[in-house]
């Protein structure tokens, strides 16, 4: 949800709510509302979020979960890394199609922090792509 996108991006810019609300020029209690999906910003909003994380919109609302530093070889090697539609099982047992999309969100989370890691892209550095 765009809740915890938002707090993951926060938190990865070593940022406090406040200095983020400073930016949009709205309360700190008002964007941590953004923070807990109790309210959603409006068009304007979600664009000063997106410039300032430094993502695209489509991210934010995890329609595509692909970093703007990203190139054809990551996204092929993503897609190879979770290609396997036959499901994952936990003790047994078939995850149902949530806890598959769920954990899908986890590996691609975990696979660009992996190739960010490995490219040393820093964070100054994705702010300024």
């Amino acid at each position: 949800m765009l809740g915890e996108r938002l707090k993951e991006l926060r938190k990865n810019k070593a940022q406090t709510q406040e200095q983020v609300a400073k930016y949009l020029g709205i309360s700190r209690a008002a964007y941590s509302h953004f923070e807990n999906n109790r309210n959603e910003p409006d068009y304007s909003t979600l664009d000063k979020l997106a410039n300032y994380y430094g993502v695209t919109t489509d991210y934010l609302l995890e329609r595509n979960n692909t970093p703007q530093w990203a190139d054809k070889r990551d996204t092929t090697d993503l897609k190879k890394f979770l290609d396997d539609d036959s499901g994952m099982t936990y003790d047994g047992d078939n995850l149902t199609e949530e806890e598959n999309e769920q954990l899908r969100v986890a590996l691609t989370q975990i696979f660009w922090k992996r190739r960010r890691a490995e490219r040393k892209i820093s964070r100054d550095t994705e702010e300024n792509l």
